[in-house]
């Protein structure tokens, strides 16, 4: 799992869909789901650590974005 859309087939592969509005929105979202699918046990510890490592960069990507945009 290398990318966010990757992180989205996961989720989708059991039935949840996430598009909130904003990207940054969509991946804390995507975030908690992944948190409740892991403590259900639907999702195994390998899958879950490399799609947090995902969120986790695309989310500091995006908080990075925003800064460049208020800086303006």
């Amino acid at each position: 799992m290398k990318t966010l859309y990757d992180v989205q087939q996961l989720l989708k592969r059991y039935g949840t869909y996430v598009h909130v509005g904003r990207r940054i929105w969509d991946i804390e979202l995507m975030s908690i789901e992944l948190k409740k699918m892991y403590d259900q046990q639907i999702l195994s510890k390998e899958d879950y650590i490399e799609a947090q490592l995902v969120l986790k960069k695309e989310h500091h990507y995006e908080e990075q974005q925003e800064r460049k945009h208020n800086d303006k």
